[in-house]
């Protein structure tokens, strides 16, 4: 039979509280509200300093929600799942009435066989989840609350591959040729022996078939049975991040002239491996992971985020030379490794942010006393073999994750463990922070637990996949080592701690070393271009992000390169003149104040000030000198002596924190006339960039990143509305309020990447930020024109048509 794939996204019926009997068929919902998966009804709530910061100030609670659907009766006799991608938290499932069971973390994907329960007649079958997320504190970042992530029915025949029963392991690969070995998980589910036909095709880009390989076995009933096959590729096309070549693995199951299943499953022919002398080797080449952390939620869309926003996000991390990321510190949505496979990402794979023992929640802003400790670890003991094999088995073919990640930060000073060794030592920053207190937490458990429960945690990982290393986060290397933690590592992520790399590297000269968690000043990164055995880098953070929020009305982390509307901020163009290698110059402002600049402080591409302002001028170039102009008048050349990383372009001016041979800083006086630059390149090349003082806002200007939606109901358009002068230079100062209503579309969000704006999300209007606003627009399931409508009152209404296609 053909599988069917059936994703349940729309005819949701969702209510806040509790509702005793709502599990039961046939209870009316009829007065629920009407929702599609994936949703967050946090997102949906008013903004409040009573709620914990951890969660963005946004509540929790209970929710239920219901799902009918009908099955074919043709489908009776298969075998017939329904797979959650992800629901937070706490998750109870019915159909038709009968308990299915639940998942308490809100990351692991899970899944049912309901093939004994599904009804083929005229009453249809009814899916009900109840969530519970009472508690909010349960996290130092914001999860969201509810289905999140899609949930998908599949029917199967009872001859057929396992659900995440495919995966292939690249042996051997070089430009000459490839060998890849195909494990495969068959399942007969009948009450008969079966003779049986395993063909799996490797197909290419151009649909040609480049490797085949046949078994024929009988299969046992009511048994699973494992099958390995080798692929022969002849020249193939290696994935890389500059080369993401992918193939499709098709996976058939035939019995006599039947076909019982077919599978295809999307792979990349690659090799990856973690050098202590060289760093990271793709295809045994040497490349320097240019990564960024990411937290799963997406600003206004809270945590139900589609794929086409990521694709978004991921462009434009990619533009500043990213290729790399770590899914911080959890699971992410199926649908980003697929992106990353495509787009050409490396991907760090995280699974907990803790074991057995709670870590500091702080909810009433950061580092504010009392924390709270809820969370995962009171589900670690039952839950970590299953949420963790499901996190492997679900990811394992893709040819972007490089690393499995077992855990962030478990050894944090006295957070949630604690050691006499920890009292010993000196010049760690993190100890010293932690000191206060120190003598009431010491009867905290200790952190000799670690070495055990990594050593647990890396068998599990390498029942699923031998073929990828284990990491961590380590945020205590010097404590790490002493109590066997690293011993258990095939590769060591540090948090923060470049300054012991190369101390490390010379004691323990056999272990592959990278920063997992790393600050964006320049010298961490250079030390990295230094030394060919430091792997790479993560950044804190790639995008701004919803929790942990220092204190209302801040109600998320601004420590993103992009900000929550994945909008690049100025510093963004600093990280892009250190990982870039084709030009960048880039010119920001800011009115000279007392205390030092820094690259962190408010710039702005807005040059408009009272004439005889003093102001700071900072261009973000990876060029070998500059000159900044007013009108014709020159304010001087700034060079990189010799090419060195001396900053003898600071020379007359304040110093710069955090500033390299990527920032040129002047100090002018502002004069309405154009402020340009002109920059050189150690190729000789040049460019220019200029900021003109911007006329009075008069305008709106709407601009789609996409020309047509593809009507599913699961696109996703991005419309960026930029508030304009009369010569539709954008307004970078203008903060007017726009309304928005879209017709024949759904009105996903609006985001201004503000992170103190408390305004709801769930209002059709929000305040520009930098004369711009984000607006996601949600496709519809059928095909029709869309019509999105902005309105301000002083710009009038201005209107934006996509069209919604069958197939774009």
């Amino acid at each position: 039979m053909e599988r069917l794939r059936r994703t349940l996204t729309h005819g949701w019926r969702f209510a806040l509280g509790e509702h005793e009997f709502a599990w039961r068929k046939g209870f009316d919902d009829t007065k629920w509200s009407k929702v599609s998966i994936p949703h967050d009804w946090s997102i949906e709530q008013p903004f409040s300093e009573e709620h914990s910061s951890c969660a963005g100030y946004l509540p929790g609670g209970i929710g239920y929600y219901r799902c009918r659907f009908p099955l074919e009766n043709t489908l009776q006799g298969k075998r017939i799942d329904i797979q959650f991608d992800g629901v937070y938290r706490s998750s109870s499932v019915w159909l038709n009435g009968y308990h299915l069971g639940g998942r308490p973390s809100g990351y692991a994907p899970f899944r049912f066989d309901i093939t004994d329960i599904a009804c083929f007649d005229e009453s249809g079958n009814e899916l009900v989840v109840r969530v519970d997320h009472q508690e909010t504190r349960d996290s130092r970042w914001y999860t969201g609350s509810g289905i999140y992530r899609k949930v998908t029915l599949t029917a199967r025949d009872t001859i057929s591959i396992m659900p995440d029963g495919i995966f292939i392991i690249t042996k051997q690969a070089d430009a000459a040729g490839a060998k890849l070995l195909a494990r495969t998980w068959l399942e007969n589910a009948s009450d008969a022996y079966a003779h049986i036909r395993l063909i799996q095709s490797l197909i290419d880009a151009q649909g040609s078939e480049v490797a085949r390989a046949e078994t024929s076995a009988e299969i046992i009933p009511h048994k699973i049975t494992r099958f390995n096959q080798t692929l022969s590729v002849e020249n193939p096309n290696l994935w890389s991040t500059d080369n993401p070549a992918l193939y499709r693995c098709v996976t058939r199951v035939l019995e006599g002239g039947d076909e019982r299943d077919s599978v295809e499953t999307r792979i990349g022919i690659r090799t990856a491996r973690f050098s202590s002398r060289e760093g990271f080797l793709l295809n045994s080449v040497p490349v320097k992971i240019k990564g960024v952390c990411i937290h799963h939620d997406a600003g206004c869309l809270g945590a139900a985020v589609r794929a086409n926003v990521w694709r978004r996000r991921l462009s434009a991390l990619r533009a500043l030379g990213c290729n790399a990321i770590r899914t911080c510190h959890n699971p992410h949505m199926p649908e980003l490794y697929d992106l990353c496979d495509e787009i050409g990402f490396l991907v760090m794979n995280e699974a907990f942010d803790e074991w057995e023992n709670p870590k500091k929640k702080w909810w009433r802003g950061y580092n504010k006393n009392p924390p709270a400790f809820y969370g995962y670890s009171a589900d670690f003991p039952d839950w970590h073999e299953r949420d963790l094999t499901a996190f492997v088995k679900r990811d394992r073919n893709h040819p972007s994750v490089i690393l499995w990640s077992i855990g962030n930060e478990l050894d944090f000073p006295n957070d949630p463990y604690n050691h006499p060794f920890i009292r010993q030592m000196q010049g760690n920053g993190l100890v010293a922070r932690h000191k206060e207190g120190e003598a009431a937490e010491l009867g905290m458990p200790s952190a000799a637990r670690l070495t055990g429960i990594a050593k647990k945690l890396k068998a599990i990982v390498r029942r699923s996949d031998p073929s990828r290393p284990v990491t961590a986060a380590i945020a205590f290397p010097e404590l790490a080592r002493r109590i066997g933690y690293t011993d258990q590592l095939d590769v060591l992520g540090y948090n923060y701690r470049e300054d012991i790399f190369e101390k490390d590297h010379q004691q323990y000269p056999k272990q592959p070393i990278f920063a997992s968690e790393s600050r964006k000043d320049a010298r961490e990164w250079k030390a990295a271009q230094r030394h060919r055995f430091i792997a790479g880098q993560f950044l804190w953070a790639g995008i701004d992000f919803l929790g942990e929020a220092r204190g209302w009305p801040i109600r998320g982390s601004s420590a993103g390169l992009l900000d929550m509307a994945a909008f690049p901020k100025p510093f963004a163009y600093h990280r892009a003149a250190l990982w870039l290698d084709t030009p960048v110059t880039k010119l920001y402002v800011r009115r000279s104040a007392s205390e030092r600049p820094s690259l962190y402080d408010v710039w702005s591409e807005a040059w408009a000030f009272p004439e005889g302002t003093a102001l700071d001028v900072i261009c973000l170039s990876n060029a070998v000198s500059a000159e900044l102009f007013i009108g014709e008048a020159s304010q001087g050349v700034r060079a990189i002596a010799d090419g060195s990383s001396a900053n003898t372009h600071l020379a007359d001016s304040r110093d710069l924190p955090h500033a390299d041979d990527s920032c040129f800083l002047w100090r002018v006086t502002y004069q309405p006339l154009p402020l340009t630059l002109r920059a050189r390149y150690a190729d000789g090349s040049a460019a220019t960039h200029a900021l003109e003082s911007p006329g009075t806002a008069c305008d709106i200007r709407l601009e789609s990143d996409v020309d047509s939606l593809l009507a599913d109901g699961q696109d996703v358009a991005h419309i960026t509305a930029r508030i304009v002068d009369a010569n539709g230079r954008r307004v970078p100062q203008a903060e007017n309020i726009l309304r928005v209503s879209v017709r024949n579309g759904t009105l996903l969000g609006l985001e201004n990447g503000a992170i103190d704006d408390i305004q709801p999300y769930s209002q059709p209007f929000r305040r520009a930020k930098h004369g711009r606003l984000l607006i996601y627009v949600g496709a519809p399931s059928t095909p029709q024109r869309v019509n999105v409508v902005v309105s301000s009152d002083l710009f009038g209404v201005k209107t934006i048509e996509l069209e919604a296609r069958a197939d774009v």
